[in-house]
């Protein structure tokens, strides 16, 4: 079964958990995600299904928007909610403009110093586990770029957020690097991812109603493929950036196989999305001269795609 679903991940569960829960809901052990939300955070969590997973590899670097609040008055030893408290509490009163002057220092490309409680490796070791057993962790500054950051709304001490970012930025750290810079500590108290690429929080679907939409057969063993192609996220819709062609039955038949074929529709791209039909996504196809195209990603044939409409 192929196919790429948008959960709106609740708060409380891992990423890993999400696709867990998905995997023994469709009884599919193939499936991943399209970059990780920490445990308290919601929203949009692309996952991909049977052969797609070979799609990660385009989202690796994908923006990202983001709602959210940060509180002022105390840091923690995880920068968000769920960690203990490193600073002693103040009393803050924040100002609308305030805090819109200081979010404007951070929208910027710049050096950001990941939270010790993250997915970064030290030694192959993800950081988080080492931060757990009080070990040291040594993290380095990666750049990252900050394109909108917008206070929309200030609350006594909380001041609540609009954000979009480049890949790798954490949230967790700009809301303590603004608290270190008030000099009152602040960490990140809630977030909801409103995007990543193309996949919105229009697109999403909660895991219950997942649940629902997948069923189960009247043998008690199989989804709901109708259900679920309802649901799922449209494959024409995936990488807009490249180009679509539908391939007559020869073409596809070659594609499949793995040889390259003549696209003159498509001579002016570099690499182009094949479908068979509307929504049977078979390959991505890189331009190797003119109009011929070499399969770099091969699809294999999936339940939900094979779908005509």
């Amino acid at each position: 079964m192929n196919g790429v679903l948008i959960i709106d991940k609740p708060a409380g569960l891992t990423s890993h958990d999400v696709v867990n829960r998905v995997r023994r809901i469709l009884g599919q052990r193939s499936v991943g995600h399209l970059g990780t939300l920490d445990p308290s955070a919601t929203g949009v969590l692309p996952l991909v299904l049977g052969s797609l997973t070979r799609l990660a590899q385009f989202y690796t670097a994908s923006d990202k928007t983001y709602e959210g609040v940060i509180r002022f008055g105390f840091a923690t030893d995880t920068y968000d909610a769920d960690g203990e408290p490193t600073t002693p509490a103040q009393s803050v009163s924040l100002t609308l403009s305030q805090m819109q002057d200081l979010a404007d220092q951070f929208r910027r490309v710049s050096e950001q110093m990941p939270p010790p409680f993250s997915a970064k490796k030290i030694q192959g070791v993800p950081a988080y586990k080492l931060a757990r057993k009080k070990k040291e962790v040594e993290l380095h500054p990666v750049k990252v770029e900050i394109k909108t950051f917008d206070i929309v709304h200030v609350d006594s001490d909380r001041a609540h957020f609009r954000a979009y970012v480049a890949s790798g930025t954490y949230m967790r750290s700009v809301a303590h690097d603004m608290g270190r810079q008030l000099g009152c500590g602040a960490h990140l108290e809630s977030l909801r991812r409103t995007s990543v690429a193309e996949f919105t929080l229009e697109d999403a679907h909660t895991l219950e109603e997942l649940a629902e939409a997948a069923g189960k057969s009247s043998a008690g063993k199989s989804p709901n493929l109708g259900g679920l192609e309802e649901i799922s996220f449209h494959p024409r819709k995936l990488l807009p950036q490249f180009p679509a062609i539908a391939a007559d039955e020869p073409t596809a038949a070659l594609i499949r196989s793995g040889r390259p074929v003549n696209l003159p529709e498509l001579s002016r791209a570099r690499q182009v999305k094949v479908f068979y039909g509307q929504r049977d996504l078979i390959a991505i196809a890189t331009r190797i001269a003119g109009t011929l195209f070499h399969p770099k990603i091969v699809f294999s044939g999936s339940d939900i795609a094979v779908r005509r409409t």
